[in-house]
């Protein structure tokens, strides 16, 4: 598969991982009473030099951040996924990727603070809505992205108290 090709599935993978993940978020906070985050919208304001709105005025922009970033990203999951990086290694590994990704946007325009400041409550919800994010892009890429043509090779496997 050409890398444009699983660049663009990739990109589709991110928008199907971004749905999933809005889609936790709106349910969770039906649950738990936590009122949208406007980081998303702070750091893009930040990043284009724009001035400072209220929050009720940057929804668009919240928007725009929340799923471009997302979507953006979702072109690496297509590239690893033809290169081999598949499967729920894949989608971990991509998860940092994309915990990476906001924190250094986030911090280095001063919008964000290090996520171990953060309460506990907020820690666990936002690494469950990106752990969403990256396995359902994963699982997306893995079934639209052809992998390379060689075979995995087999390994075999161990049990407790047996040699290998």
């Amino acid at each position: 598969m050409k890398t444009t090709q699983a660049a663009l599935w990739g990109v589709l993978a991110g928008a199907a991982g971004v749905a999933a993940m809005t889609l936790a978020e709106k349910v969770e906070q039906r649950f738990t009473r936590r009122p949208n985050s406007y980081v998303p919208a702070h750091t893009l304001e930040r990043l284009l030099g724009l001035p400072h709105k209220p929050d009720e005025e940057r929804l668009g922009m919240n928007w725009t951040m929340h799923w471009g970033q997302g979507i953006v990203l979702g072109a690496v999951r297509g590239l690893m996924a033809a290169k081999g990086v598949r499967g729920p290694v894949g989608s971990f590994l991509f998860l940092n990727l994309r915990l990476l990704n906001d924190q250094t946007l986030e911090n280095a325009t001063g919008v964000g603070a290090l996520p171990w400041t953060w309460p506990r409550d907020e820690q666990v919800i936002d690494l469950v809505h990106k752990g969403i994010y990256a396995f359902v892009a994963g699982l997306v890429a893995d079934r639209l992205v052809v992998g390379p043509p060689r075979e995995a090779v087999p390994r075999a496997g161990w049990t407790v108290g047996q040699p290998a």
